[in-house]
């Protein structure tokens, strides 16, 4: 049986596939990963996405030179400014047009929570597959629209800390990764198949915390919200990218998808009084299930868009 070959064909397929694998699996046999709670199968299919996102990144911080390092943080840095500000100014706008209950049922704190936040694990996994060293350790200044900090921001919200921890987290195993890596040429051979290897490992539970009854409680709005916010944001990356040269412009759409923990934003906000609970409990519908719709759509916008530069190049050859 073909089975690789058959993923690869589909875009994004070593991170999407497992993906909804795991998201399928949570939705209609949950009881196999609480069965299984405790052990090695719960590990590595359900609890352990973190820690294998880990080993992902450290083997890809072994690739990187330590001459390049000034170019993984521009990355970073151009990445997280279009994700941001465009998610900003989108949500902003709304609220200043339609007010607080926004559009089409999309409240503006909806927008800003699911436009401003990007997934690093699929960022880094596509990053891996069409980029290299720079481009993955970018995600670890990407960590940066993690959580409700930027929503906050956004809504004038004063004396939101940033949690230094979790970004500091984020950046050790990439760094550890970089001096390892740079300090002997074996360790970078030995470690570089993990920076593909190990995508399809930690795609599954990232898929496995997720189920499809987000979608019927979002209706409509939740899946316009997705669709809308990978467009956005990833044609916004896409521009700044091919504007500023980039080797691959088409990574700029990487940051076009939602992480899980963006879905928690409304009731954040909600806890700190910004918005009322009302609002809180229609956004967190609406982001959960925009959070699958640009799992699914970012790789294939990637994908797209690598494909076409790609030909491009080669007509203008």
């Amino acid at each position: 049986m073909k089975i690789m070959e058959t993923v690869k064909k589909i875009p994004g397929g070593l991170m999407i596939v497992p993906l909804l694998l795991g998201c399928l699996v949570n939705t209609f046999f949950p009881q196999v990963f609480a069965y299984f709670d405790g052990t090695f199968t719960y590990s590595l299919w359900k609890g352990g996405s973190m820690s294998l996102l880990a080993a992902f990144l450290f083997c890809n911080g072994t690739t990187i030179n330590f001459k390049e390092a000034g170019v993984t943080v521009y990355k970073g840095v151009v990445l997280t400014a279009a994700k941001v500000l465009s998610g900003m100014i989108c949500g902003l706008l709304v609220g200043m047009i339609f007010g607080e209950n926004g559009i089409f049922g999309i409240a503006p704190i909806a927008i800003i929570a699911c436009f401003s936040n990007s997934n690093g694990g699929i960022y880094a996994a596509l990053a891996g597959e069409y980029g290299d060293g720079t481009d993955v350790g970018a995600v670890s200044i990407l960590a940066l629209n993690d959580g409700p900090f930027f929503t906050m921001l956004a809504l004038g919200a004063a004396g939101y800390s940033v949690p230094v921890n979790t970004l500091a987290g984020c950046v050790v195993p990439i760094l550890a990764g970089v001096i390892l890596g740079n300090l002997d040429p074996e360790i970078r051979k030995f470690c570089e198949p993990g920076a593909t290897m190990l995508i399809p490992f930690f795609a599954f539970p990232l898929g496995a915390n997720l189920t499809l009854s987000s979608f019927a409680k979002a209706g409509i709005p939740g899946i316009m919200l997705g669709v809308c916010g990978t467009l956005i944001t990833g044609m916004t990356g896409f521009l700044v990218y091919k504007l500023l040269k980039m080797k691959v412009p088409a990574l700029g759409a990487a940051v076009s998808s939602t992480a899980g923990n963006a879905a928690a934003t409304p009731a954040a906000l909600a806890a700190a009084g910004v918005i009322s609970t009302q609002i809180s409990d229609t956004a967190t519908a609406q982001i959960s299930a925009a959070i699958i719709v640009t799992a699914i759509l970012c790789p294939m916008l990637v994908t797209f868009l690598y494909g076409r530069t790609n030909r491009q190049k080669e007509a203008a050859v």
